[in-house]
């Protein structure tokens, strides 16, 4: 951990509103106490200030971006889609 002391960076900032974020999307957070918070972070100059603003939250796990197999199914569901269409296309255009 980071002594408290030390002075926040705009990295650290971001990686806190992600947190909040995240939160507001579990129901944990109002529109309201989140945009108070955003607040508070973007005037934190410390990281003992940013610990203020999450102390009455749980930790959350980092949002994991979904591996590179996972986005090749989607590459390929796009592109079956696509081609879908296409024949349909020319299937009404040739039923004309």
């Amino acid at each position: 951990m980071t002594h408290p002391g030390l002075r926040a960076s705009d990295d650290d900032r971001q990686r806190i509103i992600a947190e909040l974020e995240r939160h507001t999307a579990a129901g944990r957070l109002t529109l309201d106490e989140f945009s108070d918070r955003v607040g508070l972070v973007y005037n934190a100059a410390t990281h003992a200030d940013l610990a203020r603003v999450t102390h009455d939250l749980p930790a959350t796990v980092p949002a994991v971006p979904a591996p590179a197999s996972d986005r090749g199914h989607l590459v390929v569901a796009f592109l079956l889609a696509a081609v879908t269409i296409v024949l349909l296309a020319l299937a009404l255009w040739a039923w004309k």
